[in-house]
């Protein structure tokens, strides 16, 4: 009989497991069996809590999302200008948690499978949708509702693209200072442009 309290810690044993399967063999190679053995598991336990290997793919996904939305919320739980909070967004899309191997090989084995998975694909536009809405939240408080939307689509492409090339070149962390500072540095471009 299971341990009582232990449903969420091998939860997050197995999503744990399945970054590093993800990240060392690449989303199609990765099975229930390797996800269960770098969890020292059996490979039940996934169809228990997670109904299969796509329930589980889902779940990191979705834990993925919840460290970035995580990580913006803490920057801005303290109250801050609309400048500031956009500096935010840009720190938390680049933070720590998404420059590591394992969680940048798994994101691109995300990104690229969404195109071809519909579940993936919708938790992509959530994504997606959420860092547009992030960044059209402050700027709308800096400039006209028509600048403001098109500064929050070039500004999110603009965080994408960099960090997508940061990773495919497999930048060291003072690259991704840089593809950082860029970003941040673009944005203000925008609201001197644009800006009231």
């Amino acid at each position: 009989m299971p341990k009582v309290g232990m449903e969420p810690v091998r939860r997050q044993q197995l999503i744990e497991a399945t970054l590093q399967s993800v990240a060392e063999l690449g989303l199609q190679a990765t099975t229930i069996n390797s996800i269960s053995k770098k969890a020292g598991m059996s490979s039940g336990i996934i169809s228990h809590y997670f109904g299969g290997k796509q329930g589980l793919i889902e779940a990191t996904v979705r834990y993925l999302l919840s460290s970035l939305q995580r990580s913006l919320l803490h920057k801005t739980a303290q109250g801050c200008s609309p400048e500031q909070r956009l500096m935010f967004i840009v720190e938390a899309n680049f933070a720590v948690v998404q420059q590591q191997s394992d969680t940048t090989r798994t994101w691109l084995s995300f990104w690229a499978h969404s195109m071809h998975d519909a579940q993936l694909h919708r938790l992509q536009r959530v994504n997606a949708r959420r860092l547009y809405s992030n960044l059209l939240y402050s700027f709308k408080q800096l400039m006209a509702q028509g600048e403001a939307r098109e500064a929050a689509e070039l500004s999110a492409a603009m965080i994408d693209g960099l960090w997508l090339r940061a990773v495919l070149s497999k930048a060291d962390d003072a690259q991704f200072d840089s593809a950082q500072d860029l970003a941040k540095r673009y944005i203000q471009s925008l609201i001197q442009q644009f800006g009231v």
